[in-house]
C-alpha cells in the first residue's frame, strides 16, 4: 500500500531540513533535535478544564507527573484514570513531547489524563522506567480520592515504548505487583526486545524510524543483552497474557515494530483476552504526534479514546 500522503511531506521535510538520522546522534543530541521539531509537526493542544503539574514518590526520587481533565467537566466530578506513558524509545521524549495527545485523549474519553516522566536510557538504563511506572501507578491508584478520579476505573496506555511500559504495568497488574487496571491502550508498541522480525528487513531506511535506529534505542534501554529476553522489557515473552485486561493494540504499516504489535494483539486474543485491533496499514511509526501533517493523527487517537471510554461505559453498566 502506498504511504499516506501527509507520512510522506514529513518524511521529505525531515529530509529537505537536512536531520540526521537519531541513530547517528548521541543521546542529548537526539532529545534536542526531536524537542525542535514539535512545533513544526504537532497541531495547536486543545484546550481542557484542567492542567496540572504533579510529582510523586519513586524510587531514585521524585517523578513528575502531568494530570489533564477533560473540557466540560465539573471540577468535583469523580472521572475514570489513564495513566499515559510516553514514547520516544526510553531515551526521548517527556511530559511536553506528548501534552497535546494526552489532551485530545482525555477530552475524546472524557476522563482524566496523567502523564508520567518517567526515568530513561542511557544515563537511568532498564529496569528503571518500569519501576518508575510502577511508582507512579500505585500511587495515583493509593490517591485517587485527592485526585479526583474513580480507582475501579483505572488504565494504562501509551505509545511505541510508552506502550511497551503499558503492557508491563498491565501484566503485573494482574500478578498484583501493582494495583490492577481494567483496560490497556497500546500505540504501536514494541513488545520484544530480540529486533529479529522480518519488519526489521523490510524498514532499513528512509524512515523516522528504522531497524537500525530502533535498536539504537533499545541499546541505550537495556544495555545487557541476556536482559533483553525478561519479559519486563519484552512483554510479548511473557509465560501468558491470560487475565490481563482487555486491550486496543494499533499497529502502523511502515514500522519496524508492526510485526511484534499485530504479534502480541494475537497473543492476547489467544490467550484469551479482549483485545480490539487496529492497523493502519499507510502510516509511519510515531504518526500520533504529527497531527499537522497527518490527519489521520486525529482519527486514530479518537479511535483509541472511544475504545477506552465504551469500556469505562460497559463497566458502569455492569
Amino acid at each position: 500500500m502506498p504511504i499516506d500522503p501527509g507520512a510522506q511531506r514529513v518524511l521529505d521535510l525531515i529530509r529537505e531540513m537536512g536531520r540526521p538520522p537519531i541513530h547517528t546522534l548521541n543521546p542529548e543530541e537526539a532529545r534536542v533535535a526531536s524537542a525542535k521539531s514539535r512545533s513544526v509537526l504537532q497541531p495547536e493542544p486543545e484546550a481542557v478544564a484542567e492542567v496540572e503539574d504533579l510529582n510523586c514518590p519513586g524510587p531514585a526520587g521524585p517523578i513528575k507527573l502531568r494530570r489533564y481533565r477533560a473540557a466540560g467537566i465539573a471540577a468535583e466530578e469523580v472521572l475514570p484514570c489513564l495513566l499515559f506513558l510516553h514514547g520516544g524509545g526510553w531515551v526521548i521524549g517527556d511530559l511536553d513531547s506528548h501534552d497535546q495527545p494526552c489532551r485530545l485523549l482525555a477530552n475524546a474519553a472524557r476522563c482524566c489524563v496523567i502523564a508520567v516522566d518517567y526515568r530513561m536510557g542511557p544515563e537511568h538504563p532498564y529496569p528503571a522506567a518500569v519501576e518508575d511506572s510502577a511508582a507512579a501507578l500505585r500511587w495515583v491508584v493509593e490517591n485517587a480520592a485527592t485526585l479526583r478520579i474513580d480507582s475501579a476505573r483505572m488504565a494504562v496506555g501509551g505509545d511505541s515504548a510508552g506502550g511497551n511500559l503499558a503492557a508491563v504495568l498491565a501484566i503485573m497488574g494482574r500478578d498484583g505487583t501493582v494495583p490492577a487496571v481494567g483496560y490497556q491502550l497500546l500505540l504501536y508498541p514494541a513488545t520484544d526486545m530480540a529486533a529479529h522480525r522480518p519488519a526489521y528487513e523490510r524498514f532499513t531506511e528512509g524512515l523516522i524510524l528504522t531497524s537500525e535506529t530502533m535498536r539504537w534505542f533499545i541499546g541505550h534501554y537495556v544495555p545487557e543483552p541476556e536482559r533483553r529476553f525478561e519479559w519486563q522489557a519484552s512483554p510479548l515473552r511473557a509465560n501468558s497474557l491470560a487475565g490481563t485486561p482487555p486491550a486496543f493494540v494499533m499497529t502502523a504499516g511502515y514500522d519496524p515494530l508492526v510485526d511484534e504489535g499485530a504479534a502480541y494483539a494475537r497473543r492476547l486474543e489467544e490467550d484469551g483476552v479482549r483485545v480490539t485491533y487496529l492497523h493502519v496499514a499507510d502510516q509511519i511509526h510515531a504518526f500520533l504526534t504529527m497531527g499537522k501533517f497527518i490527519p489521520a493523527s486525529a482519527l486514530v487517537l479518537r479511535q483509541a479514546a472511544l475504545s477506552l471510554a465504551h469500556h469505562w461505559a460497559e463497566e458502569t453498566a455492569l
